[in-house]
């Protein structure tokens, strides 16, 4: 496995923004609608280069759903972009009748998703929005882990055929993964090789994954840490054969420890392999106001907790 260090620091929604112009110039059928959050979601340059292939429908979120599923009849690819909150929670009935039961080949693109949205508080930070959406049949759910994989997924999904609810974020993260490491919808990637637990991540806290596998290496702790971009379908595979060798499990991320990636981690466990998990996540509360890495903190949603987590499910095993 490659030593995985910081090239740079970066925030994920520019990554989709980047690609997002590059779909523009190399897919004619490749359209854009916002919902008056442009900057926000570093569509800009889209919008510049192709004024006629991009929408500003204010903020009219449900009627951005409903337009994007009528592209779809006609043949484009229809890539929606505002916050997750507005993105999921607000339209959710739109998403499930016009996107979803149909199978619309609609790109559900959310910015500023979870904690580290940070100053503008729980109104805003959607802790649920991945559960919502792995719950509708045929949705595909991806949550990316800094600006090279936002990127590579961005320029995936427009391949995907079907609707996809793509999640990334505000803050600038450490940008770490290499922009030739393949991102294929469903396939995990195997960061670090280890032997005595597997701790799977997703989103923002890859990284800190990363970190606390290097403390617990310190240790005598060997960590495998597996980086489940997609949510839904879920890796069961590299799951499977991770925990075949480890025996305990760990689940990190930025979400509802209801209806995220732990309990989809457990649910192929229960059906396939028995282990002790551990489950690092937001335990049924609301967000609040703070900087982003105090919220991580607050949240018990760091590499520390990350650590704690990994010497508990040692002990279960």
């Amino acid at each position: 496995m490659r030593n995985f260090e910081i090239i740079n620091i970066k925030d994920t929604r520019s990554g989709f923004g980047e690609a997002l112009l590059e779909l523009g110039k190399t897919n004619p059928k490749v359209v854009a609608l916002c919902a008056d959050l442009t900057g926000s979601l570093k569509m800009d340059a889209f919008a510049d280069a192709f004024p006629d292939r991009f929408f500003q429908v204010g903020i009219a979120e449900a009627n951005m759903m409903g337009i994007a599923a009528g592209l779809t009849i006609g043949g484009y690819i229809p890539f929606t972009g505002t916050f997750a909150n507005f993105s999921t929670s607000r339209v959710y009935d739109q998403i499930r009748q016009s996107i979803a039961y149909s199978q619309k080949n609609v790109k559900i693109c959310a910015s500023h998703a979870g904690l580290t949205l940070g100053e503008d508080g729980a109104t805003h930070q959607t802790l649920e929005d991945m559960g919502m959406m792995k719950m509708l049949p045929g949705m595909t759910v991806i949550n990316t882990c800094d600006f090279n994989q936002t990127k590579q997924a961005t320029l995936a999904i427009a391949k995907h055929e079907g609707p996809v609810y793509l999640r990334f974020g505000r803050p600038k993260v450490p940008n770490f993964m290499p922009e030739d490491f393949e991102f294929t919808i469903g396939k995990a990637l195997h960061l670090v090789e280890g032997t005595d637990v597997s701790i799977f991540a997703i989103g923002h806290l890859v990284w800190h994954a990363l970190e606390a596998a290097k403390e617990l290496k310190k240790q005598g702790i060997s960590a495998e840490v597996i980086n489940i971009h997609t949510i839904k379908p879920i890796d069961e595979k590299a799951i499977l054969k991770s925990v075949e060798k480890t025996g305990c499990v760990v689940t990190a991320e930025e979400h509802q420890i209801n209806g995220g990636l732990g309990d989809s981690v457990g649910q192929v466990l229960a059906r396939n392999l028995p282990a002790p998990i551990e489950y690092v996540a937001v335990m049924d509360r609301f967000g609040e106001s703070g900087k982003p890495e105090e919220l991580l903190e607050a949240y018990g949603l760091d590499a520390v907790h990350i650590i704690a987590a990994a010497k508990k499910a040692v002990t279960r095993n």
